[in-house]
């Protein structure tokens, strides 16, 4: 992140990601964060704006472009399903949001942009990972030292984003 830049937190309940990219763009840049449950209490940053919403949501994007003032030059996303114990259950949740994540790419992330998207392991989410990796010049998998032992999450971290060429 660098002064100036415009970021999406996707996902983004408690709000840490945001103050960090917040602090990081600084008061030119904006930040703007969409989650199911509101940031309590909300954020005082003059650069960041918050608002409750489904990443499934059809005028989710265009709320967030008009918030952000254009394309993400970065995407971050920390979204996680609730988790049931039901495997089979969690497994298809996760799905979701990263489907939704992958259909929400092209729409705010500007070409060249930077994508940080946990992942939590499993069969599907591999083949999605395979898809996203196909948009980006670069893609590695980072799993943070802070990890919980036996978590299934990790994060891709892909650069430079190719756009909508890309998808097929």
């Amino acid at each position: 992140m660098r002064p100036g830049q415009r970021v999406a937190d996707l996902g983004c309940w408690p709000g840490g990601w945001l103050q960090v990219a917040s602090r990081a763009v600084g008061p030119k840049g904006r930040v703007v964060g969409v989650d199911l449950a509101a940031i309590e209490p909300p954020l005082d940053d003059a650069n960041v704006v918050t608002f409750v919403g489904d990443l499934e949501a059809p005028d989710l994007s265009g709320r967030i472009l008009e918030a952000l003032g254009g394309p993400a030059n970065l995407l971050l996303s920390d979204a996680a399903p609730k988790l049931t114990g039901i495997r089979e259950a969690d497994r298809a949740r996760e799905e979701r949001i990263l489907e939704a994540i992958e259909q929400l790419l092209p729409q705010l992330l500007k070409p060249g942009g930077d994508l940080l998207l946990k992942i939590l392991e499993g069969p599907e989410a591999q083949v999605i990972d395979r898809r996203i990796r196909r948009r980006f010049e670069k893609a590695k998998t980072v799993k943070p030292k802070a990890t919980r032992k036996g978590s299934t999450e990790r994060y891709l971290f892909a650069r430079s984003f190719l756009g909508d060429v890309a998808a097929e």
